[in-house]
């Protein structure tokens, strides 16, 4: 860790939401169910890339100010993989929140439930990354913070620590932007933060075999565990808040739109092009 004024005794608690998503470039006619949730059996599975980058936020705040990093996945045994992956990375801790009550949740009842999650932690920071791209919806994190009655900063690109207090900067697409906020605060971050660092050998080494209860059938084995399990009820979510119940969102059908390019005018950069194409378009009416 390096030495930092700015920082405060202890470093900062983080939290990293993470998942594992859908390769939706291998999108296919089988890639959703009857009931309009996505077949997540009929597409590879990766850890979610902008996902990558709250964690490398968050190890980046670990490296400076010191403190500790926790990564937690909703999901099914098999999203065990990508806390792996970030354990080997350099979180300190890696949870799944596994629970036949979260089935089927929709941004909503996720939210609800990953707030819950989060709050047994008692961060300082949390971080998401800015959208998952089986839905790109953008809309888990905010509402995260919003239940835990949190700031939210979204599309970051930068942090400094002041001791209670987080100075972030934020892409706003024409420009960046400074924001000071209290802590706890949430944070959204894009690709634009920065890439994962590459698997530490060490670490490596030690957690390839982490595993979660629920990968043994339920059963938690001594030696190699390395992953906590927690469900819907330790964290105490209401299940009508949780799964299908608490999710109003329902999805009709999912395609995979291809832009196909039409006929085109090369027009050239002179003033007599441009004068040609506005009469062109005054003539059919396009314009005037």
């Amino acid at each position: 860790m390096n030495e930092s004024s700015n920082g405060r005794p202890g470093g900062y608690n983080s939290v990293v939401c993470i998942k594992q998503v859908p390769d939706t470039n291998k999108v296919t006619g089988s890639a959703m169910k009857a009931d309009g949730t996505i077949n997540r059996a009929a597409l590879p599975a990766i850890f979610n890339p902008e996902d990558k980058c709250a964690l490398e936020a968050a190890l980046r705040v670990k490296d400076r100010w010191g403190g500790t990093v926790t990564v937690v996945t909703m999901g099914l045994p098999a999203a065990c993989g990508i806390l792996r992956e970030a354990l080997m990375c350099g979180a300190d801790k890696a949870y799944l929140l596994t629970d036949r009550k979260a089935a089927g949740s929709d941004t909503l009842a996720t939210s609800y439930i990953l707030s819950k999650a989060v709050a047994m932690f008692k961060p300082d920071l949390v971080f998401c990354g800015r959208q998952a791209i089986d839905g790109d919806t953008a809309q888990v994190g905010p509402q995260i913070a919003e239940k835990l009655d949190c700031a939210a900063v979204t599309y970051l690109t930068g942090l400094e620590m002041d001791g209670d207090f987080a100075v972030a900067v934020r892409d706003i697409g024409t420009g960046v932007e400074r924001d000071r906020v209290h802590l706890p605060a949430l944070f959204t971050v894009s690709e634009a933060f920065g890439e994962l660092r590459p698997a530490v050998v060490k670490r490596a080494m030690k957690y390839k075999k982490a595993k979660a209860p629920a990968e043994n059938g339920g059963v938690a084995l001594e030696g190699d565990l390395a992953i906590g399990q927690i469900s819907c009820d330790d964290i105490g979510a209401e299940a009508e808040r949780c799964g299908f119940a608490g999710s109003p969102t329902r999805v009709s059908n999912i395609i995979s739109v291809v832009l196909a390019g039409g006929n085109y005018k090369d027009i050239p950069a002179t003033d007599e092009g441009v004068a040609s194409l506005v009469a062109e378009l005054c003539a059919d009416h396009t314009i005037g």
